[in-house]
């Protein structure tokens, strides 16, 4: 006779094996008496399995990931879970409720880990999310977008040098990986320390839904879970071709304040010395270009047309062959029009 799994405890709740249910951790009080919480959805499948965990709004404005974690939380395939998913919308309530990165003392939450119980509030909250969370998981998938007035490419950012990682960013599927080391007080290194993997999905801009960084977060983290024999792999599309993987990037930045003017979209292969962008004075009376230093892939770029002199305005991932990266790119751009859509009106 097989014996039932047990109880999946989060703070003081026990959710049963088969059974889903949304938990509120307290964090803080405003001042106004208000309470603050971090509020995790726990499904807890009645089989034996991995716990993952998959967060968004770790910076509050960053809203992509919210999205994406409302909609793999309806996904049909969580009904025969086996493990646990835990799914935290929104880490950083305090900045999501103001529309802002930061928490309210204009701390960065992900340059606070592994936090303390007896610190300020950014280091309490991180401190909360690590013991009640991260520790609890196998792996994590953290959703982030670019900063107001930015946007990403759809991208998984890893460190390199921990092989597994390695091989669920390539199953993820997000058309590029990212070579990223590892920041202080971040998240990952938090996390890594700690024995835990956490792969970084950076997608679109902050304070904006862009439907396809949304399907395609939803996609890799169901191909994920499929790798990992959390769900049923019918009906999880594999990634069509190989990501990209870009081992180093560089900003290129305005070299004089201006009107810019974009020529090369986020996702685009540019060629050394390729023209990218120009620089005006209000005037037309000076004109500064943009060059491609090298063969790469725009991971990112500025989508206000207003600069000063050094504003970041591309984020250039290296790529050893343009040619060799055309076709790749190619199919991977179909893919995320074929990433998942659970409601007939999800088009935003």
């Amino acid at each position: 006779m097989t014996r039932a799994r047990p109880h999946f405890t989060l703070g003081t709740a026990r959710i049963a094996p088969g059974s889903r249910r949304t938990v509120g951790l307290p964090v803080s009080v405003l001042s106004d008496h208000t309470p603050v919480t971090l509020s995790a959805h726990v499904v807890h499948g009645t089989r034996e399995g991995p716990t993952i965990f998959v967060s968004g709004g770790v910076h509050g404005d960053e809203v992509i990931g919210v999205e994406i974690v409302r909609r793999l939380l309806k996904a049909p395939a969580l009904s025969a879970l086996r493990g646990t998913l835990i799914a935290v919308p929104i880490v950083n309530a305090f900045g999501f409720i103001n529309h802002s990165r930061y928490l309210p003392d204009r701390r960065d939450l992900n340059r606070s880990f592994p936090g303390s119980p007896t610190g300020p509030l950014a280091a309490r909250l991180a401190h909360l999310f690590m013991s009640e969370v991260v520790l609890r998981s196998d792996l994590g998938i953290d959703l982030h977008s670019a900063a107001v007035h930015r946007t990403n490419y759809p991208q998984v950012r890893i460190a390199p040098g921990v092989g597994q990682i390695e091989d669920f960013a390539r199953t993820f599927g997000a058309p590029v990986i990212v070579h990223a080391p590892l920041r202080d007080g971040s998240l990952r290194q938090a996390a890594r320390a700690a024995g835990r993997e956490v792969l970084l999905y950076e997608a679109g801009e902050g304070l904006r839904f862009d439907e396809l960084s949304v399907r395609a977060g939803v996609g890799g983290i169901l191909r994920v879970m499929s790798h990992m024999k959390m769900i049923a792999a019918r009906g999880v599309k594999p990634p069509r071709a190989h990501p990209q993987v870009c081992g180093s990037s560089k900003w290129l930045r305005a070299p004089m304040g201006g009107l810019l003017r974009i020529f090369r979209a986020d996702g685009a292969l540019v060629r050394a010395g390729e023209v990218m962008a120009a620089v005006s004075d209000p005037f037309g009376e000076e004109e500064r270009d943009i060059l491609a230093p090298f063969d790469g892939l725009i991971l990112g770029r500025a989508v206000m047309p207003v600069v000063n002199e050094g504003d970041a305005v591309f984020h250039l991932g290296r790529v050893a062959s343009v040619r060799a990266a055309e076709t790749a790119m190619g199919d991977l751009g179909r893919q995320l029009d074929d990433d998942p859509m659970f409601d007939e009106d999800e088009i935003i």
